[in-house]
């Protein structure tokens, strides 16, 4: 499956009404309009997800993109000549997902320009300012999942200040569960209003975060129609904050490493360790990985694991480094050896077999693990891979993906390994963001 996606516009902010609308291009209605709740692979007739899941991406005056949508599927590859928006797309999506975990907008944008002169890097530079000199982007979603297609999108202003202005949830049949606007600029809050809290009922929302994650705090749910509001709300944020952004390092993963937690870092630097917590909790994974690392490194591998590499320094606990053994009665290969297209695979491998319990993800208590879908985040995944790499991750991540519980967003370059064994066997999404 191909898609390709083209550019429009760019978005500004607009002082007439400081809200989603003051973009102008604004969301229109979700259910009509191109992106919206009808848009993406998972939605559609007589197809719900088993678990809350991003299925579309929107983008408007963000970065180098003007308006774009980005259909996602279980298994999605994005690829396009360098400067398309590759990366652009997964930081976009990264920075939903902090928003979504409650992230002040400083912690995910960094800190607003230091003068007027000084231009956001979020903000395309032909964007025009408003009447009142400012300027913004937006990022939006369409999250499928048992409350049906839901769209939400949140404008930004990036100049002169960092600060949300608006936000807007809508329904599978279009209508506006949740909206923010900012009614007084003098005022570090913006107004929220929400028709199953009462028609007259306004709510104070900070502006430095999403009031959207928030809004739990402040509807009880004593209503019906306050339950349908806060299982869309749950619904946007189970999907949004379940994401893990993985970008190997082979030259940190060659280090011994203290065996702490177990937890995989988005580096991956602490292979080892995590080696060594799967494969003494969990056979069953371990052996999923070792028969991928079979797969996916030369040589005979007869097994996977870790081993003692000396004391830590001080208090720190001892030092662990993974080993490969060939079966061949020598002494085992240490991974630190392996080629960075090796390492990056194993790595990528273990994230797509393990789950927010193993990776340093900030995963949503209150929901059943069963109810999650993790989405995968891997820039420039198939560095340093050849073709028969290439083929067994996809193939890994399309078995996973089958059971409801991960899925995966990576890029490839134009013409890349990765994208064209994404071509080549058609039950994958590619999108070319180069069209």
């Amino acid at each position: 499956m191909r898609a390709a996606q083209h550019g429009g516009a760019a978005a500004t902010l607009d002082g007439r009404a400081d809200g989603l609308d003051g973009l102008a291009d604004g969301p229109g209605d979700p259910g009509n309009s191109p992106g919206g709740p009808a848009d993406g692979p998972d939605a559609g007739p007589g197809r719900t997800a088993q678990a809350p899941a991003v299925s579309a991406l929107h983008l408007s005056a963000f970065r180098a993109l003007r308006t774009r949508t980005v259909p996602l599927g279980p298994v999605t590859v994005l690829t396009g000549p360098s400067g398309s928006g590759k990366s652009t797309v997964l930081e976009a999506y990264e920075a939903l997902t902090r928003l979504g975990q409650g992230g002040p907008l400083d912690e995910v944008f960094g800190a607003p320009a230091a003068s007027p002169a000084e231009c956001s890097p979020y903000v395309p530079r032909t964007a025009r300012p408003d009447r009142q000199g400012r300027r913004g982007f937006r990022l939006g979603c369409t999250v499928a999942g048992p409350a049906g297609p839901l769209r939400f999108d949140v404008a930004v202003q990036a100049e002169p200040e960092l600060r949300v202005v608006g936000e807007r949830l809508s329904g599978a049949s279009g209508g506006t569960l949740f909206s923010t606007a900012l009614r007084d600029p003098a005022r570090r809050a913006v107004a929220a209003t929400c028709p199953a809290a009462g028609a007259h009922r306004t709510l104070r929302m900070p502006d430095d975060r999403l009031a959207l994650p928030l809004l739990p705090l402040r509807v009880a749910g004593t209503t019906p129609e306050e339950q349908v509001l806060l299982e869309a709300v749950e619904q946007v944020v189970v999907a949004l904050r379940s994401a893990f952004a993985c970008a190997p390092v082979p030259a940190r993963m060659r280090e011994p490493v203290a065996a702490r937690d177990g937890r995989l870092r988005g580096d991956c630097g602490n292979l080892a360790d995590v080696l060594r917590r799967t494969r003494a909790e969990c056979g069953t994974r371990h052996a999923a990985l070792l028969a991928a690392v079979r797969e996916g490194c030369a040589g005979p591998v007869a097994a996977l694991r870790s081993e003692p590499a000396g004391p830590g320094r001080g208090p720190e606990p001892e030092l662990v480094r993974s080993v490969l053994v060939r079966g061949d009665g020598g002494p085992g290969t240490p991974l630190e050896w392996l080629g960075e297209g090796e390492l990056r695979f194993t790595a990528l491998a273990l994230v797509l077999l393990t789950g927010p319990g193993v990776l340093s993800v900030d995963t949503v208590h209150e929901v059943p693990a069963a109810r999650q879908a993790l989405t995968v985040l891997a820039d420039g995944a198939d560095r340093g891979l050849d073709e028969r790499q290439a083929a067994e991750l996809l193939a890994l991540a399309r078995r996973m993906a089958e059971r409801g519980h991960v899925r995966l967003l990576a890029t490839s370059t134009a013409g890349g390994v990765l994208s064209r064994e994404a071509a080549r066997r058609g039950d994958l999404l590619l999108v070319d963001l180069g069209r």
